[in-house]
């Protein structure tokens, strides 16, 4: 067994990259950065980019690689997004067609690599907090849900927002907001807080991605935007390709979440 929790980034994405973890990668190397993935072919990067500036609560963006370079120079240098995710999916014309464990067979030279602020790198702020975290507890991935909540459009994309959840105690909540607050590039304050319906979710027990988490007497489902969004958009936009990592299964960065925070 592998101490993931305590491991440095670089040692987990070693172990991605030779098979050894293949799976959603919440709580490990605790105390940093954690990232989603969208990669798309350059005559889309720029509308990506764009989309992703109106639409900063889902997509912060923490790094963008250059054209046909799959190292992401700013939150792991000598690192490959081809080989360093746990799990890849991949989008043509806005059906999911493959998942995958690397990207040897659909990496090329025209793509650019966007890596997203991913709402795992604040749960170190919520444990240090004494909130409890539900998918971790319980060793499941988060759940996720798309939303009624439209996205900014920018270019060829438009879509609807996709939120993750977690079950936070009714006395807990405003620790919750505080302690997420300072991390706007990872996703920040909760966009919603109870009734899963007032933003379109009709089961809170039947997420769109991932797992359903159990909410226990006492606790109210708290909703943060999430940076699965971008599959959400290329069902909807349907461009020609979008490879994305699989929901939960994230990128490891090097720099620390404290790096992000704002006082």
């Amino acid at each position: 067994m592998f101490d993931l929790t305590n491991m440095s980034p670089k040692e987990v994405r070693d172990l991605i990259r030779s098979g050894k973890v293949v799976q959603p990668t919440s709580g490990m190397c605790r105390g940093h950065i954690q990232a989603n993935l969208a990669i798309v072919p350059k005559d889309l990067a720029f509308d990506f980019l764009l989309f992703a500036q109106r639409n900063p609560k889902s997509c912060p963006i923490l790094d963008v690689t250059d054209v046909g370079d799959p190292e992401p120079k700013l939150m792991a240098r000598g690192a490959d997004l081809r080989y360093d995710i746990p799990k890849y999916r991949i989008y043509k014309h806005g059906e999911l067609v493959d998942e995958v464990l690397n990207l040897k067979d659909y990496w090329r030279d025209d793509l650019v690599g966007f890596l997203i602020g991913c709402s795992f790198s604040f749960e170190s702020a919520m444990i240090n907090a004494h909130i409890p975290i539900r998918h971790i507890e319980d060793n499941h991935n988060v759940p996720m849900y798309i939303t009624n909540i439209d996205c900014e459009p920018a270019g060829k994309f438009h879509g609807k927002m996709v939120v993750s959840m977690r079950p936070i105690p009714y006395k807990l909540i405003t620790k919750a907001v505080q302690a997420t607050s300072r991390f706007p590039q990872v996703h920040g304050a909760p966009i919603h807080i109870g009734d899963p319906s007032l933003i379109g979710i009709k089961d809170v027990n039947k997420p769109d991605f991932g797992d359903a988490s159990i909410i226990k007497d006492g606790e109210v489902p708290v909703f943060w935007a999430c940076g699965v969004t971008p599959q959400s958009i290329a069902m909807t936009s349907k461009p020609e390709l979008m490879i994305t990592h699989s929901p939960g299964h994230m990128f490891l960065c090097d720099p620390m979440d404290e790096d992000l925070a704002v006082l």
